[in-house]
């Protein structure tokens, strides 16, 4: 099985498609790649390069769908306490991942963010995180922003520490310090595979009125109508934010 994101060409450029008015932020914590490996007797770590088919999918129908921006969950910062080759695994993964997949995400319009510590991760690799984002900075059709070494209580705290002192700070500057992107959106839609129904310290500050969707499906076997679900139950609610007057989530993209 291939363990490389985008490791063969997509059929074609990715595209947004021409009724995207409002492009969404969707976040998605890929859970279920154990227990998907599990139950058919493979490894874990075929659990993993599965998941790791299943992000090129995703990538591939995001923009077609309306969305412009893609958080993916990839390694908490409590995943280090899983057994270490598990941990040496996916590490490889992500290396194989930046090493190998920079010319497709630059020839679709991908931009590559990775959000998170780097300075816990293998030697090279944070190397390797700098110069992808380099390669991918001018990508516009998606942003794909890959969460490793992530925690949404620890990127509060440190904005937290880097603003002390500061007068009248506002929400907008304050989410600048928290995601290290000035006029990043809000997320709009989190999805979770496996069952679980729980946020896991993921984006925390920036899902504040974030809808939320669980799905049964393992991450493994997520697929582009999977996304798709998961969008229509979004533009099905009314978002209020607060107020009494409700705001439908109107599509912007067919599927």
């Amino acid at each position: 099985m291939q363990s490389n994101l985008l490791s063969k060409p997509l059929a074609a450029p990715l595209q947004p498609s021409p009724l995207q008015t409002s492009p969404l932020h969707v976040g998605i914590i890929m859970d279920g790649n154990g227990r998907w490996a599990a139950r058919r007797n493979l490894s874990r770590l075929r659990g993993h390069e599965a998941g790791v088919e299943a992000i090129r999918r995703v990538v591939e129908a995001a923009p077609r769908q309306g969305v412009a921006t893609l958080t993916l969950y990839a390694f908490s910062s409590d995943n280090w306490r899983r057994p270490k080759p598990e941990v040496s695994a996916l590490m490889a993964l992500l290396r194989s991942y930046l090493a190998n997949e920079v010319e497709s995400l630059v020839r679709n319009g991908v931009r590559l963010s990775v959000i998170g510590r780097r300075d816990r991760l293998p030697d090279g690799i944070a190397t390797a995180i700098a110069r992808a984002e380099a390669a991918t900075a001018h990508g516009d059709v998606l942003h794909l922003r890959i969460a490793v070494d992530y925690s949404g209580r620890d990127a509060i705290l440190s904005a937290a520490a880097r603003s002390s002192g500061a007068e009248r700070l506002t929400r907008e500057a304050f989410s600048h310090l928290v995601t290290g992107e000035p006029g990043l959106r809000d997320v709009d839609l989190i999805i979770r595979t496996s069952g679980e129904k729980r946020l896991s310290d993921f984006l925390l500050w920036e899902s504040a009125y974030a809808e939320l969707h669980f799905t049964d499906r393992m991450w493994p076997d997520f697929a582009s109508e999977d996304l798709a679900e998961a969008l229509g139950a979004f533009y099905r609610r009314e978002r209020r934010f607060g107020g009494l007057q409700p705001t439908a989530a109107k599509p912007v993209a067919s599927f």
